[in-house]
């Protein structure tokens, strides 16, 4: 049986700053200790009252290529790395303030968060986390493309993706694992995200990410790559790709005993199964009427 482990925030702001893979633009970022039961919330700073934007799936908005949030007609967006972060340290309370709604892009990976993180500290707090047992199977997605989740025989939070695409350059991979904090750093965290050379060129004749270059990100030739660059992990899309996985499902809020396998499914399907959860998690009703109410 999983017990219940203690809630944390971060012991001191980090500052940390980057440009936007989307706009290009500058932001500057701060992430701040919060209050036990708080959550993860988005502060824009740059905007009249600085508006609040809570880091829940109920909050998301359908978008290419990226998570977005959005209350009350602000949004930020390009949340999952910052997302996975903070969940692959099991940090569960923190403001996040920035001065622009697109969060840095780095690498592609989510390493400089969590390096700023670590040095932040991790603080213990006193209230327990809400942990979420999937018992059920449940599934999204078609036969093309999908997620399923089922309990976990271990009682820990497992995710496995399996990628396939039909350019050699990139293939069939496959990775999976228990996702621990020490796992999360060492296996995921630093694995960048990527795109086909044809992809990136039609993004940039739209105007977008006109400053990133190949070693700013994995970009793929249809046959070969990725251009002047080189992978980390020889399965480094597959783990990207389960990075992805836990930023998206960090917005349900909860911790996750259960195991759960995805087929070349991405930030939409990620959102269906995080609202496919809250749809079968009834006995969790007064959490989810606390978070729809912040939402």
């Amino acid at each position: 049986m999983h017990r219940n482990r203690l809630q944390t925030t971060i012991r001191q702001n980090a500052i940390l700053s980057g440009r936007g893979y989307w706009s290009g633009r500058e932001v500057q970022m701060e992430f701040c200790p919060a209050d036990e039961n708080s959550g993860i919330a988005f502060v824009r700073t740059d905007l009249p009252g600085q508006p609040r934007i809570q880091a829940n799936v109920l909050n998301r908005v359908k978008g290419p290529r990226r998570t977005t949030l959005v209350t009350g007609g602000t949004c930020v967006e390009m949340v999952e790395h910052v997302l996975a972060a903070l969940a692959g340290l099991k940090i569960d309370n923190c403001e996040i303030r920035v001065d622009e709604p697109e969060m840095p892009g780095f690498d592609g990976s989510c390493s400089d968060f969590v390096e700023s993180l670590i040095r932040a500290g991790i603080e213990t707090q006193t209230s327990p986390k809400t942990v979420w047992v999937i018992r059920d199977v449940i599934r999204v997605g078609n036969e093309h493309c999908w997620i399923q989740s089922e309990p976990s025989p271990t009682g820990q939070f497992e995710l496995g993706y399996q990628l396939n695409y039909w350019q050699p350059s990139i293939g069939q991979q496959e990775f999976s694992c228990v996702i621990t904090r020490e796992r999360f750093q060492k296996d995921i965290a630093r694995a960048r995200t990527f795109v086909l050379k044809s992809e990136a060129n039609l993004l940039q004749q739209q105007g977008l990410g006109l400053h990133v270059s190949y070693d700013d990100i994995l970009v793929f030739d249809d046959s070969f790559g990725p251009i002047g660059n080189e992978l980390r992990y020889t399965n480094e899309c597959a783990r990207h790709k389960v990075l992805d996985m836990i930023g998206d499902l960090a917005l349900v809020g909860a911790d996750i005993e259960g195991r759960f396998t995805a087929y070349r499914s991405g930030h939409q399907l990620n959102a269906q199964m995080a609202n496919a959860l809250i749809n079968h998690a009834e006995i969790f009703s007064g959490y989810f009427d606390s978070v729809r109410k912040s939402a």
